[in-house]
């Protein structure tokens, strides 16, 4: 498909006026276009919609709105100054005070109320913009187009060409992308990744295009270009976390007041179905692994059992009830900056304690729950995210522990003797070598444990969400500055 561009039209030298019949206030100030123009002032006169309006005044008919959208016509009426080709100065709606500046024509509508709000312009009208932007800026796009034959169910087309996870996706129309990558002020060419396993870069075009297929509101682009940067380094090392056997992707942890202004939730069932942005986000990125980087299951993707959230598992943190600071502000990011934490994870298994209402026992039952992670057995070659819930928070809260209390407390009660650790110990086969059995092992490296607060504000559980392998070896946890 390509598009059909134009020239950006010039304007003429003098007062230029664009007005639709549509509009009232339009329609109103039609006796003071006829006053200008027996002032002797040069004016050239536009209308959007019907070319016969206003009568006997000669209107060019900006038919398919180059006009009005090369020059950034948002409201009409609009009168501009045009001085050798180059807009001046310029006023929209009525206001007679601005109109007699602009003009440089004193009594104009002496009749009229002295200010009448104009109308929207038919070139940001809602049913007609994205259109515009395929004919007048689809230049910008560089993608391959894709032909869909008139009798193929476009649906069905893009599950042949294996684009999906399994679910429908949504056709990546030129419209649809353009509207997309009004979400960022960088420029579709950029590259902002070079994607695992197939090493291909990525630029802001093509993860937009994903961003389409996943459902995203342009307003959730720049949370997906920072997750695709996010995973797309040695760090997080998203090669090792697709190609393990173990059930694990990328986790994503969302914090700042951006969250909150796209409506993430972080909230009631903050790990389930139900919120657009949550779901799309998760999903956008793993479609530019899938779609870009070529990482798809049966092939570098050698899951045993995979799970759920490798289609999207993406969430808000909930730092309005939190009683700590962030996740991304204890690593390193300023508070009420929006960013986002990329982590290595499983599903999430819950944490259920009803009766403790004192800090000891609660952190007694995490740490019970944290020791069989993956193994009763393994030590420190496992990372976790435990997601609080509020009333569980709530008792640390109250009894005045902060987030470097909570760790503290949990990583003292997760050093486990080597006694139970080796191999063979209670008649578990797994196990550290024979060497380590009189050496006291923690569960967990330092900063090994990272604690969200989230979920619903009643239930007395929590939830937490097993690692792939850390370190060097591994993958670890990243987070990125989410930028516009």
């Amino acid at each position: 498909m390509t598009a059909n561009h134009s020239t950006v039209p010039v304007l003429p030298d003098g007062l230029v006026i664009v007005v639709k019949r549509e509009c009232e206030t339009c329609r109103m100030v039609v006796p003071v276009i006829t006053q200008l123009r027996g002032s002797g002032t040069t004016v050239t006169l536009y209308v959007q919609d019907d070319p016969s309006f206003p009568e006997g005044l000669n209107a060019t008919h900006d038919a398919d709105l180059a006009v009005s959208w090369h020059h950034d016509i948002e409201t009409v009426p609009t009168v501009m100054r045009v001085k050798n080709g180059v807009e001046i100065e310029r006023t929209v709606g009525w206001v007679r005070d601005e109109w007699e500046r602009v003009t440089g024509v004193s009594g104009l509508g002496p009749d009229l109320p002295a200010f009448r709000p104009g109308c929207g312009s038919l070139s940001v009208d809602p049913d007609l913009v994205d259109r515009l932007r395929v004919r007048f800026g689809g230049s910008v796009l560089g993608a391959r187009r894709v032909e869909v034959a008139d009798l193929e169910d476009e649906f069905e087309a893009m599950f042949d060409r294996g684009w999906t996870d399994g679910l429908p996706v949504v056709p990546p129309t030129e419209q649809r992308v353009m509207r997309m990558l009004q979400g960022t002020t960088r420029a579709p060419s950029d590259v902002v990744a070079v994607v695992p396993p197939d090493l291909v870069e990525v630029t802001v075009e093509k993860i937009a295009i994903n961003a389409v297929m996943a459902g995203c509101k342009p307003e959730y682009l720049p949370w997906v270009i920072a997750g695709v940067e996010a995973v797309c380094n040695d760090t997080f090392n998203i090669h090792g976390v697709l190609a393990t056997t173990m059930p694990v992707g990328p986790v994503i942890v969302c914090n700042g007041p951006g969250t909150r202004a796209i409506g993430m939730n972080s909230g009631m069932n903050v790990f389930g179905q139900g919120n657009r942005a949550n779901l799309t986000i998760g999903r956008a990125i793993q479609l530019v692994i899938r779609n870009v980087g070529g990482g798809r299951p049966g092939e570098v993707d050698r899951a045993t059992h995979g799970n759920p959230g490798k289609i999207s598992f993406c969430f808000a943190e909930d730092e309005i009830g939190s009683p700590w600071t962030s996740l991304a502000t204890s690593r390193g990011i300023a508070p009420d900056t929006d960013a986002l934490t990329v982590f290595p994870g499983e599903g999430p298994r819950c944490v259920v304690d009803q009766l403790a209402r004192d800090p000891e026992s609660l952190t007694n039952t995490f740490a019970a729950c944290l020791r069989t992670l993956h193994n009763p057995k393994s030590v420190l070659a496992f990372d976790v995210i435990v997601v609080m819930g509020p009333e569980h928070a709530r008792v640390y809260a109250e009894a005045g522990w902060d987030r470097e209390r909570v760790l503290e407390e949990l990583h003292a009660r997760l050093q486990i003797p080597g006694d139970d650790l080796v191999r063979g110990a209670h008649g578990i086969a797994e196990g550290v070598p024979e060497r380590l059995r009189g050496v006291t092992l923690p569960k967990f490296r330092p900063g090994g444990i990272l604690l969200v607060h989230a979920g619903g504000g009643a239930g007395l559980f929590s939830a937490i969400i097993g690692g792939w392998a850390n370190g060097e070896v591994g993958s670890q946890p990243v987070t990125k500055v989410v930028t516009k």
